[in-house]
């Protein structure tokens, strides 16, 4: 029981360190254009990065994750509804996997 009860803890500490840490070193707001439009786009750089490299892989044929991405991407870019993006991405995935495997 205590080790589970030091893991918790521990994982408690390691998640709320960087939460708390930022807070405490910038005491006031951040005043340079530059870092804080970096610090905008991190989250995305990380997601992006996570993503990708499954995207290509996560299908029985590249083909098929390719014609996904590119209909997602052609989406995203005229700012469609997440919802609907996902959809038609999955749509022409299936569909491509049906044309692949005839």
């Amino acid at each position: 029981m205590d080790r589970t009860l030091a893991a918790v803890l521990l994982m408690a500490l390691v998640t709320y360190l960087p939460r708390v840490l930022p807070l405490a070193v910038f005491k006031r707001k951040i005043q340079s254009r530059f870092v804080t439009a970096f610090l905008s786009y991190v989250p995305y750089a990380v997601l992006g990065a996570m993503i990708f490299p499954d995207i290509l892989t996560s299908t029985g044929h590249l083909e098929s994750a390719l014609a996904g991405l590119l209909i997602a991407a052609v989406m995203a870019y005229f700012e469609k509804g997440l919802l609907q993006v996902a959809v038609c991405a999955i749509l022409a995935v299936y569909v491509c996997e049906l044309l692949i495997t005839r």
